[in-house]
């Protein structure tokens, strides 16, 4: 039981690092702010879900199946794609124009 929940407390907020680093290097390279979010709903998401789909199981099978903790990664990540975009848009507010 502890284990189970110090991984969603680790593993959570690696995936908020790790989208949000991921997102804001995108956002300073291309110059825009809502790309990794959008990026990790059409890419991300999808992906996961192709490899979580077990083909024996019906549609309202497998989305019963997964986990807390397969739910709780995927809105941290959700949630550090948004906080890059948030990020990088405060810091061009500021007047930083290199973001």
């Amino acid at each position: 039981m502890l284990g189970g929940i110090m991984f969603g407390i680790v593993g959570s907020l690696l995936c908020l690092v790790l989208f949000f680093g991921i997102g804001f290097i995108l956002n300073m390279l291309i110059k825009t702010t809502w790309l990794p979010l959008w990026l990790f709903f059409l890419f991300v998401v999808p992906y996961g879900l192709y490899k979580l789909w077990q083909p024996d199981l019906s549609a309202s099978e497998n989305v019963r199946s997964m986990l807390v903790s397969d739910i709780v990664l995927v809105i941290a990540g959700a949630a550090g794609a948004y906080i890059s975009g948030w990020a990088i848009r405060a810091l061009r507010k500021g007047g930083y124009k290199m973001f």
